[in-house]
């Protein structure tokens, strides 16, 4: 039996890595831009999109992201463009709706409170609920972003008031300091707990992005890679690209037979309309 197509994220940038600290990190539009053509054009049907400003800090303002989805949309790029509305720790609840109101294709939705490293990713009950409303007027996909098994209790209570539809999408994001932990049979416990045929995928953190991601494969699940997740492709080598990372999928896919979605395949399968 052919196991159903990979749909592949790439998460380019994130809010948490500087460029002075890793010099490959897309800041710009036009550097932004560029990242995205060629993970798309190495297989990512999603791109997961953080910003920045001009100073480049991360920032949720809608003006900068319209920047960057045009400089995407430029290049050729035809990617499905996932917004962020996480943004970065501490932005207020306002800051990090903006985007969602340039209706975007897809946004993620965190649907639950942590420790984040050193700091506190407040996503309480009411913030959770006014994200997911601003997505429903808008038309935004949700893809609820999910660091421990509560946070899946959390989105389905918004299902249940008729805030997202089906089908439904699921990241799990395992290996944050304060999350839910890395190890593989965490993928098990996740995706046992999502509705029956919810859409679902693994964003490992740092060295477990490869192997969370071989695992999520296997299982039938979908992939996130990326430099907001990982800066590594092995150890001691600095990625050279998020496409570099996307490669590496789409090869590993491609070896157990499991073929890679296009952007057309992961909006039929998400329940996104296809474009031309």
């Amino acid at each position: 039996m052919q196991m159903e197509k990979l749909i592949i994220t790439a998460a380019i940038q994130g809010a948490e890595i500087s460029k002075s600290n890793f010099s490959p990190l897309p800041i710009t539009p036009e550097e932004v831009a560029h990242e995205a053509y060629d993970a798309w054009n190495a297989g990512a049907a999603v791109i997961h999109l953080h910003v920045r400003d001009h100073n480049g800090h991360p920032t949720q303002d809608k003006d900068e992201f319209k920047k960057n989805i045009d400089a995407i949309t430029a290049t050729g790029c035809k990617a499905i463009i996932q917004v962020s509305t996480g943004g970065a720790v501490g932005m207020t609840a306002a800051e990090r709706m903006q985007p969602v109101t340039l209706k975007p294709e897809s946004a993620s939705l965190n649907t639950g409170s942590l420790n984040f490293g050193d700091g506190i990713f407040l996503n309480p009950p009411d913030l959770i609920r006014a994200l997911a409303v601003s997505m429903k007027q808008h038309g935004v996909k949700p893809e609820f972003e999910v660091y421990e098994e509560g946070h899946i209790h959390n989105a389905l209570a918004i299902v249940k008031e008729g805030l997202a539809n089906a089908p439904l999408s699921f990241q799990f994001v395992l290996g944050v300091p304060g999350g839910m932990s890395p190890n593989p049979k965490n993928i098990f416990i996740l995706s046992e707990a999502v509705p029956i045929n919810s859409n679902w995928g693994v964003a490992g953190i740092g060295r477990y992005q490869l192997s969370l991601g071989m695992i999520s494969i296997l299982l039938g699940g979908n992939v996130r890679v990326g430099f907001e997740d990982n800066i590594y492709y092995s150890k001691g080598e600095p990625a050279k690209s998020n496409a570099q990372l996307v490669a590496r999928m789409v090869r590993l896919s491609e070896e157990i037979g499991r073929p890679i979605a296009s952007e057309n395949d992961a909006r039929d399968i998400l329940g996104l309309k296809k474009r031309e």
